[in-house]
């Protein structure tokens, strides 16, 4: 009789094992994003964080004026071939010039001389040339154009077109960054995504949570700056399957057949 209450001890030990590893196995996954918002949520975003002049950067800055003979004179002279005649100095190619701000955030321009344009903004270095060349009176109606030149930000890991992308705008954010490298693979984990940052000589790293749109919109890294690097890592499963047995245990079907094998075990020893 005891013998018989542990053998159906035994069988329905099992039978509830092998029902939740078929119903953990049934369960999806979480792949949304912003799963904490709901519908009419207004959510509060930080003042946006343009990208400013760092050393290594290229620039192009360009001065144009109603006198071209004079703008002629601030301009790199190896921006392109202008014609012969100074009075009209037409730009003949559309190749752009461009300035490397050396260690100490300064770039050499033209008449100007030394300038430092470190943690400025486009505009703010614009609004700078255009005053210099104002207040010393070399122009008295400059126009002056400023871009960045090949400034970009890295995606790695398990997103479908990883790489490393040009920052075509100012504000670019930690959304437009996975959307540029083809979202993330159902493999990448949306919790813990890495963002790296040189900030005052010093690598920071930065964890968000992309299901969490709060801790996305609070996050310091929600605006990209040159040269952040951005990784995805790889969930659990993905991981073991580095490894040739990784997954093998972790398989229903496994722990399903050895339910099975020491059931029929147990049914011969209590028979």
């Amino acid at each position: 009789m005891r013998n018989c209450s542990i053998q159906h001890y035994l069988k329905s030990s099992l039978l509830i094992f092998i029902l939740a590893l078929f119903f953990n196995s049934c369960q999806a996954p979480k792949l949304g994003y912003f799963q904490d918002v709901q519908s009419g949520q207004i959510q509060e975003l930080q003042t946006p964080k343009l990208l400013t002049v760092q050393p290594g950067d290229r620039l192009s800055i360009l001065v144009g004026s109603k006198d071209p003979g004079l703008a002629y004179l601030f301009n790199l002279q190896i921006v392109g071939r202008y014609s012969t005649s100074r009075s009209e100095a037409n730009l003949t190619t559309s190749q752009v010039a461009s300035y490397t701000v050396d260690e100490n955030g300064e770039i050499d321009f033209p008449v100007l001389g030394k300038i430092n344009l470190v943690g400025k903004t486009r505009r703010e270095v614009a609004d700078y040339v255009k005053h210099e060349l104002i207040s010393r009176s070399l122009l008295k109606d400059p126009v002056v154009t400023v871009d960045f030149l090949d400034m970009c930000f890295s995606v790695l890991g398990e997103v479908n077109s990883p790489g490393r992308f040009v920052m075509d705008h100012d504000k670019t954010t930690l959304i437009d960054a996975i959307s540029r490298a083809g979202d993330l693979t159902i493999y990448g984990k949306r919790e813990n995504v890495l963002v790296m940052r040189e900030e005052d000589g010093k690598e920071m790293a930065y964890r968000i949570d992309l299901t969490n749109l709060r801790n996305l919109y609070a996050s310091p890294v929600y605006y990209l700056k040159q040269g952040d690097v951005i990784f995805i890592e790889p969930n659990d499963k993905k991981a073991r399957e580095s490894t040739a047995m990784g997954n093998t245990f972790l398989q229903p079907s496994l722990w399903i057949s050895l339910a099975s094998l020491l059931t029929t075990i147990s049914v011969l020893i209590f028979k």
